[in-house]
């Protein structure tokens, strides 16, 4: 049976890479476009992959690349960033990624005639929501469900793996600090593995069952922040005190952190956003069990 073309934004990335790589075992082509060329080294020897060097912010690249594909090949979109400075509704890089590229990738498939479309969103993603992450997240999804495409929205709690940026944050911040003054201690998140989130992106493809709607993807158990950062703490052999601190100097301490040199920590936006649990709803059930015949990993998988 022949297999889908796949062009994937955002593919050079943490989960990215996996759908990459799991797509192409399965005899998928693939199509990686990304700033620089290095950024997909990983991706190289899968032989499936096309990596090409290209602004996906472009609309007339995008319209190119959608161009490469057939009516009834695919595009996942995965692009997303943590971290914005302040502005109302939320902030111009926030707008760039989650909102302004979405409205072009939609209006490159329907130049192409491509319909199938899965999306990356987050849990808690709400135009109204306490954060601009959350706000700009909710702004793409309601683009992407007013499209006249074939779509399935895809809503993660915390992706944790090998090489997460949450689990090894918290790890590295660890080595270094005597203890851990801690904002949001309490919230709970229900951490779902990365490769699971691969695996829902890929089956999608071959199950229209999924076309227009949007599901939250969890793993199997629900921690609060504090037991991640013990989580964290352990696997990296180097637990810190905990000291939990009330959400104004939670703000203070986030403040401080974004003026620091190198990549952002922490920012008061990732404080808003644990204004909210990031769970699933009480009662539902894991879509990962009941829409796509998976057992998700649970988090102590990182121990093995």
């Amino acid at each position: 049976m022949k297999q889908s073309k796949v062009l994937i934004i955002g593919g050079s990335g943490f989960i990215g890479q996996q759908i990459a790589s799991k797509l192409a075992s399965l005899g998928h082509k693939i199509i990686i476009p990304t700033r620089r060329f290095a950024y997909a080294k990983d991706l190289w020897v899968l032989p499936q992959a096309q990596i090409i060097e290209a602004d996906i912010h472009n609309q007339d690249i995008l319209n190119q690349l959608c161009a490469k594909l057939s009516p009834d090949d695919v595009v996942i979109n995965l692009v997303g960033i943590l971290h914005d400075k302040p502005a109302a509704p939320y902030g111009k890089n926030f707008a760039k990624a989650h909102v302004e590229l979405p409205k072009k990738i939609i209006a490159a498939m329907e130049k192409s005639g491509v319909k199938r479309y899965l999306h990356m969103s987050a849990l808690g993603a709400d135009s109204g929501g306490p954060s601009m992450y959350q706000r700009s997240k909710g702004d793409g999804e309601a683009l992407v469900k007013q499209s006249h495409l074939d779509w399935t929205i895809f809503r993660p709690s915390v992706v944790f793996g090998e090489d997460d940026s949450f689990i090894n944050l918290f790890a590295s911040l660890q080595r270094f600090a005597p203890v851990m003054p801690l904002a949001g201690a309490s919230v709970r998140f229900q951490p779902v593995y990365v490769s699971d989130v691969a695996n829902a992106f890929v089956k999608a493809i071959k199950m229209p069952q999924t076309i227009g709607h949007a599901y939250d993807l969890v793993g199997l158990k629900v921690y609060t922040l504090a037991d991640l950062v013990r989580f964290a703490g352990a696997k990296a052999g180097c637990s810190r005190p905990i000291i939990p601190i009330p959400a104004a100097l939670g703000y203070l301490q986030a403040w401080l952190l974004e003026f620091m040199p190198g990549p952002t920590v922490m920012s008061r936006d990732n404080i808003a956003s644990m204004k909210i649990d990031s769970v699933l709803t009480s009662g539902a059930q894991n879509p990962l069990e009941k829409d796509f015949g998976m057992t998700p990993q649970p988090l102590e998988v990182l121990l093995k």
